[in-house]
């Protein structure tokens, strides 16, 4: 019995000495991390990442990144984290090298997941997923299967289309805001058009409300357009009832001569320096005022 004891104590003791399972190490270079992807013939995962702002970039970190049951990933990727933190130090160096990668991938929020070759070939896409560490390497496994030609072919184009459409959106949104300050109502509606595109049902409601409220902004008293434009959107999303219900409720403010769209003015702070022009400085007031 004295001997039984003794051995489980030994195990046990064995036991505290060994290391705890780990989350995975990640990179912080992806230069780095193609080479040590090319040597060990692997994939690279990349996370680009607000680390201490995102919460859905946290999220994802501790509900699968930062657990031991990911570390299985590594079998296949080398993990590497660029990061865009707000408040933690970070170098220079670091800063503009994340940035450039940044602008060459393409990011435009964040996580913003890729899975490339050890080239830095990007041949998927994707960000935070719900449940766990186990499925999450499911679905990266199955990404995987997108590591072809045609498959990185298709990612590209699928960018370039994104790309352009974005291109447009800024292009037209440019067009919406001159038409505003030079209060051209016919100007902002074709540019408005550009913008959506060919559209139908909810999407085409969408266009009209973004209409009547430019319509109100050039001219606020213009309520007669306005409304012509709401009911409009009213016939365009009919089906869809909650649409209709925030319309209708739009439409009903606007008959009795409000306008909900109107921006809403921001009250000072108590205690607070009175608003300046930009480029301009507030005055020191003068002595015993």
């Amino acid at each position: 019995m004295r001997k039984s004891t003794t051995l489980a104590t030994l195990a046990f003791a064995l036991l505290a000495i060994l290391p705890a399972a780990a989350a995975p190490t990640w990179l912080t270079d992806l230069d780095e991390a193609k080479k040590v992807a090319a040597k060990e013939k692997k994939d690279i995962l990349v996370d680009f990442t607000g680390s201490d702002w995102c919460g859905w970039c946290i999220k994802l970190k501790k509900e699968v990144f930062d657990l031991p049951a990911f570390e299985v990933a590594t079998k296949k990727f080398v993990l590497v984290e660029l990061d865009f933190p707000n408040k933690k130090p970070q170098s220079d160096e670091v800063k503009a090298k994340n940035r450039a990668a940044q602008q060459m991938y393409g990011i435009k929020g964040f996580p913003s997941i890729l899975l490339m070759d050890a080239q830095g070939e990007v041949y998927a896409r994707t960000g935070y997923q719900a449940g766990g560490p186990e499925k999450y390497v499911a679905h990266l496994q199955e990404l995987t299967k997108q590591n072809t030609p045609e498959g990185k072919k298709a990612l590209a184009a699928e960018a370039k289309v994104a790309s352009e459409a974005g291109a447009k959106r800024a292009a037209a949104s440019a067009k919406v805001k001159a038409a505003i300050e030079a209060k051209d109502f016919a100007a902002g509606s074709v540019a408005y058009d550009e913008m959506f595109g060919a559209v139908s049902g909810p999407q085409k409601a969408m266009l009209n409300m973004n209409k009547a409220i430019l319509s109100l902004r050039i001219d606020a008293d213009n309520k007669e357009r306005a409304l012509k434009l709401i009911d409009a959107a009213l016939v365009d999303a009919a089906g869809n009832e909650s649409l209709v219900t925030r319309i209708q409720a739009d439409r009903d403010k606007v008959a009795a001569g409000e306008n909900p769209f109107a921006p809403k003015a921001v009250e000072p702070k108590s205690g607070a320096a009175p608003a300046t022009k930009a480029g301009t400085a507030a005055k020191k007031p003068a002595a015993g005022a």
